[in-house]
């Protein structure tokens, strides 16, 4: 009896191996799933959404040049709809029953933060293509966007510079979250350690969705009353900005007289705004449409078909591109060539082959993944407004800047280690 049992047990074990054999060799020649993970409705979709249309442009490009490992990719994307904890909870459908090989999204940092635990707790790979405040650094996300000193900081000094308009008044705004807020901590301490008083810095914040700027821009023309000159810092996100600059357009804030440098607004922000009123004030990025050269050129005539091809609302007319953009499309082919060094899909594996990975980005630079600290070496250039919703380049770094995820500018932090440690 005891014999026939272990027949038995040795037959299911045969036969199960045999039925999951085939499969396991389907699953290896069968499309990567990849997810995406932005939002296409509530106060983000003005920024989100184009990221979601890019991400699919690069993994039709990439298909269309054999895929990755011979094996297509197949993208699914979900609707986070601006809905922070909503945002964990298809983390973790794309993870667990999608089955995704890699996410790319989130835009703010309080979705990436909603989402940082599913990751770290399933072992999966984020993606993550959007400036943010720094603070950070984990196993599972790869941070192709700017560490502050790869954005915030150099724009501050430029302002403080003599090309910059010499600021000695500083307006730090932005929406009430965990991004404007840390940064302005660094950047309170920034200015502090250059010696700018307490009564020179004024911190305002606004929800999510804000739209009546009225109060706060005569509040800021007052302030700027004093005599010094006075720059705003805005890290206002989302549809916000579009009654932001209205305002400031509305109340006649000229760049000549309080110079607005942004670090959330782009391209695709400035699409629904009059921008003549605008003209001069500033964002800091590390890419602009205007940029000139080859790279550039191709990969804006690349978007400009897709998005006419795909009928894109907006696009397909009047194309943009912009530094998020640009960010996913490295980040996209950097996990594809991860993916091709290490000859899998595997999280462990793609982690190790992402160190020092290198890609000729549409900036004009090779960026470069850092080989310990999982953020790209950026270039940062600042450009100036122009009445068509571009960018003047007014200022660049020589090449690209490696990012400090902790800031020196937090006490404490000399004593964190730049390497994510292990899980």
């Amino acid at each position: 009896m005891m014999q026939r049992r272990s027949t038995l047990k040795a037959l299911s074990a045969a036969a199960a191996m045999a039925a999951f054999g085939p499969l396991s060799a389907r699953a290896q020649s069968g499309p990567i799933k990849v997810g995406i993970l932005h939002s296409l409705s509530g106060t983000m979709a003005i920024s989100e959404t184009v990221l979601k249309d890019i991400a699919l442009m690069t993994i039709e490009e990439i298909n269309a040049a054999g895929g990755v490992l011979g094996r297509k990719l197949e993208p699914v994307v979900v609707d986070p709809a601006s809905n922070w904890p909503l945002f964990a909870e298809k983390a973790r459908q794309l993870l667990t029953q999608d089955k995704v090989a890699a996410v790319f999204g989130c835009w703010t940092s309080v979705s990436r933060k909603s989402v940082l635990p599913v990751f770290e707790e399933l072992n999966g790979l984020l993606f993550y293509p959007v400036q943010y405040e720094g603070e950070e650094l984990s196993k599972n996300v790869f941070y192709t966007g700017a560490a502050p000193n790869q954005q915030a900081i150099p724009a501050v000094e430029y302002l403080m510079s003599k090309d910059g308009g010499s600021a000695k008044r500083f307006v730090l705004l932005g929406t009430d979250y965990v991004y404007p807020r840390t940064t302005n901590k660094i950047l309170r301490a920034f200015l502090k350690s250059k010696g700018i008083p307490e009564a020179d810095i004024m911190e305002e914040y606004t929800p999510f969705g804000h739209s009546d700027y009225q109060t706060i821009i005569a509040k800021i023309k007052q302030f700027a009353a004093a005599g010094k000159k006075t720059c705003v810092i805005s890290t206002i996100n989302g549809d916000s900005n579009v009654p932001f600059y209205k305002e400031l357009g509305n109340q006649g804030l000229k760049a000549t007289d309080v110079p607005v440098v942004a670090f959330s607004v782009g391209e695709e922000e400035l699409r629904g705004v009059d921008t003549k009123p605008l003209v001069g004030h500033l964002a800091a990025w590390n890419y602009f449409m205007s940029i000139k050269n080859p790279a550039n050129d191709a990969f804006i005539k690349k978007w400009a078909a897709y998005a006419k091809a795909k009928n894109i609302p907006g696009h397909k007319d009047k194309p943009l591109t912009n530094d998020p953009m640009e960010a996913t499309y490295i980040g996209i082919h950097m996990w594809k060539q991860a993916v091709e060094k290490a000859k899998s899909t595997a999280v462990d594996e793609v982690i190790a082959a992402m160190a020092g990975q290198t890609f000729d980005a549409p900036c004009g630079f090779k960026v470069k993944m850092d080989e310990r600290n999982h953020h790209l070496h950026k270039p940062v250039f600042i450009g100036e407004v122009r009445a068509d919703g571009q960018f003047n380049v007014v200022w660049k770094t020589k090449g690209p800047i490696r990012a400090q995820p902790w800031s020196p500018f937090i006490p404490g932090n000399e004593k964190k280690k730049d390497v994510p440690e292990k899980a």
